[in-house]
């Protein structure tokens, strides 16, 4: 029996709504884009945004690439799933167990003027987004345990690819209205009060997604 997420908006909601929140919950490339706002303006951010953006975008293919090439071997298949189930209860108890306060850093930093300051222009800010996103163990395996869902559900590769352009399109998005909001004292303070919420949302939204990666793996372990 095919699991009710299986059809086509609910699976959309269910890895779109999965992803955005994971955006929303801060890690290293979230960091990386506030500093760069703050010290060097929107403009040179928005290269550390796309940079972040491409590096995910290498992650989704290997992802793609890697989930289509195991399914003609039910044994690794099985393996990877149930690797990806085990990486998001496990991602998904860190957020619900995190405590401690949220720093941003310091807004007292003017921009660089015309970004040329050192490491402020566009191509290294560029290969520093990418270089933050892809050197990133944690999103290789967040992206291969999400794929994970696509190809249990046994989703076409071409609606796995249109979630791949959709994940990339919201990472850019969201880095960019980061990268615009954080410069608003008002928006820095409302995201310190939050962000510990969002977590705990995000954390418990990944273990249902382990829920059903686990599900999915133990159906197709049936004779």
């Amino acid at each position: 029996m095919d699991l009710p997420v299986d059809s086509g908006f609910g699976q959309f909601a269910m890895v779109a709504g999965a992803h955005f929140l994971a955006l929303l919950s801060p890690g290293p490339d979230f960091f990386l884009v506030v500093r760069s706002a703050l010290v060097h303006g929107v403009g040179r951010a928005s290269a550390v945004c796309l940079g972040i953006a491409l590096g995910n975008g290498v992650f989704i293919c290997l992802a793609m690439a890697g989930l289509a090439a195991t399914r003609t071997s039910q044994g690794v298949f099985t393996l990877l799933q149930w690797g990806g189930c085990l990486y998001l209860a496990w991602l998904g108890w860190r957020l619900l167990s995190a405590s401690g306060e949220t720093v941003l850093p310091e807004a007292g930093s003017q921009p660089a003027r015309g970004g040329r300051g050192k490491g402020g222009s566009y191509a290294a800010q560029l290969a520093t987004g990418f270089l933050s996103a892809v050197l990133n163990p944690k999103n290789l395996l967040f992206y291969a345990s999400l794929f994970s869902v696509l190809a249990g559900s046994r989703t076409p590769f071409v609606a796995q690819a249109g979630y791949g352009l959709w994940m990339f399109a919201m990472v850019f998005g969201w880095d960019m209205l980061v990268a615009w909001g954080v410069r608003l004292p008002p928006v820095r303070a409302r995201f310190a009060r939050s962000v510990r919420g969002v977590e705990r949302v995000t954390g418990l939204v990944l273990w249902g997604i382990a829920l059903v990666v686990a599900v999915n793996a133990l159906q197709g372990a049936k004779p």
